[in-house]
């Protein structure tokens, strides 16, 4: 069979571009860049494009305190009201403590103080190693002393005076005094995991009483599951709630004494008229029979 040179020879042109063509792409294909950051089978995020700005992650407020004592973080359906009852504290102190403008807008990851920030200290190091101690506001005149000290010896170090001691928790403040708050009898004990206080019987209207002097805390509906809701706080280390009323009698930051009327017995988010009841220890639920009078 004739065929022309011709057609050889273009037909030879053909494949040689077909070639190239084939090598042209494999070379414009983009590398795969592995920074060794990640285990995840996924595909890779694509590279940024030129000139655009990938702006970084915002670390969440307080994520630097992130597991150290006294810090708090911010778990899904957690409420200010929540965090303050499960730390031993008012919400508005919290709020305060961490500058949040809205107590409302607190974010999963957050990390919030709920301890009070400690006093300023004044304390300055010397060049001799003499660390001077906080000093108390209050200012008191030194009596006179009996004759003018002897000035110290060239060269010789002052041991700094007694500081006088950090104002320690009242005496007391573990061994509360507690009343029973309602008449009625109990419905259901303390059970850490199920039942974190008392239920306590009674009818609907019936005389709610602070278990002992306290200041009001919190008083509302912002808690779920405890409906109307009273929180004392009694001093440093006990707080007392009662859920379920049907009337609150007293407001906020308010002071009330042991046995004073402060709520309604009621059925808020419950299945029927009871008190629930709860003694927190420094936050933590703890069993109301150590601490109430046996009947």
């Amino acid at each position: 069979m004739f065929v022309s040179r011709g057609l050889v020879a273009g037909f030879t042109v053909a494949l040689a571009g077909l070639a190239l063509t084939g090598c042209g792409t494999r070379l414009n294909k983009a590398p795969v860049e592995d920074r060794g950051t990640s285990t995840s089978t996924s595909a890779p995020a694509p590279a940024a494009q030129p000139g655009v700005v990938v702006a970084p992650i915002k670390p969440l407020p307080g994520a630097e305190n992130a597991g150290k004592p006294g810090y708090y973080t911010v778990k899904p359906g957690d409420t200010l009201i929540r965090i303050g009852l499960e730390s031993g504290q008012s919400w508005k102190d919290v709020a305060r403590w961490n500058n949040l403008e809205n107590p409302n807008l607190i974010e999963v990851g957050q990390v919030l103080r709920v301890v009070p920030p400690a006093p300023a200290s004044q304390a300055v190091a010397s060049d001799t190693g003499v660390v001077t101690r906080p000093v108390t506001s209050s200012a008191v005149t030194p009596a006179a002393p009996a004759s003018a000290p002897k000035s110290p010896a060239s060269g010789a170090v002052v041991a700094p005076a007694p500081a006088t001691p950090a104002t320690a928790p009242a005496a007391g403040e573990d061994e509360m005094a507690f009343i029973w708050p309602a008449s009625g009898s109990l419905l259901a004990g303390f059970d850490e995991a199920r039942n974190k206080g008392y239920d306590i019987s009674g009818k609907a209207g019936d005389p709610v009483l602070a278990a002992a002097d306290g200041r009001v805390v919190y008083a509302g509906a912002g808690l779920r599951g405890y409906g109307n809701l009273v929180i004392l706080k009694h001093n440093n280390t006990f707080l007392t709630a009662y859920a379920h009323n049907q009337t609150l009698l007293v407001k906020e930051d308010q002071s009330v004494r042991k046995g004073q009327k402060i709520a309604e017995m009621g059925n808020t988010d419950a299945d029927r008229v009871k008190l629930h009841f709860e003694i927190r220890r420094q936050g933590k639920p703890v069993d109301p029979s150590r601490y109430l009078p046996s009947r």
